[in-house]
């Protein structure tokens, strides 16, 4: 939702469930979820409570649609890296944690919106936590697939090496614990896909 507009001027332009959307996204952002109420928002987006609650019909909803749009962007990352290397598994890879690297900055002042949302949502039952955790399973699903099409001899390993990978990087982004995050980050998701082809004989950079 960035854009070199005002906020003010920005927000004014937008329908009703949008605005409510901008200003939750912001407040629970800067501030957390628990500690924003309903009447926060609505002086944010400029409306009303009534308002909000007929576009949601709890608060618990609107997160829950927060989160939605979040891992929608996840997503659209891996429709990205796909059709800008179509065929190219490894670098579709890359990409994605090229994706994950250049979104570092963000981090470091915010925290990573998932791992936030899940410190403060403990209960699994949780919409919004539901939503997180279905997020999370299709997108090992979509990096498993894109491991075995790499050619990689155990695809769920790989998978599972590079998430905690580019998780991991979040984390350290947020706490502050290691330097050049970015560029770390590439290096050892290569450096990984590199390790797992070997077995298969490959050698060389990530290409295919």
């Amino acid at each position: 939702m960035a854009s070199t507009t005002s906020r003010p001027g920005r927000v004014a332009k937008l329908p009703p469930r949008e605005r409510i959307l901008d200003a939750a996204e912001e407040l629970f952002q800067r501030e957390g979820i628990r500690r924003v109420g309903v009447q926060a928002i609505a002086e944010k987006a400029e409306t009303t409570k009534m308002a909000i609650y007929r576009h949601f019909e709890t608060k618990d909803a609107l997160v829950a649609e927060w989160m939605r749009i979040v891992a929608a962007d996840y997503q659209a990352a891996f429709d990205r890296v796909e059709t800008e290397h179509p065929g190219r598994p490894g670098e579709q890879i890359l990409g994605l944690a090229r994706f994950i690297a250049e979104g570092l900055p963000g981090i470091s002042h915010r925290g990573c919106p998932f791992i936030n949302s899940l410190a403060e949502l403990p209960d699994r039952s949780h919409p919004a936590r539901q939503v997180i955790e279905k997020h999370k399973a299709d997108q090992m699903r979509r990096l498993v697939g894109m491991c075995a099409e790499a050619g990689l001899p155990d695809p769920e390993q790989a998978a599972a090496e590079i998430t905690f990978v580019l998780e991991g990087a979040q984390v350290s982004t947020q706490n502050g614990s290691v330097d050049q995050v970015g560029d770390r980050l590439m290096r050892i998701v290569e450096g990984i896909v590199d390790r797992h082809r070997a077995p298969a004989g490959a050698s060389g950079p990530v290409t295919g």
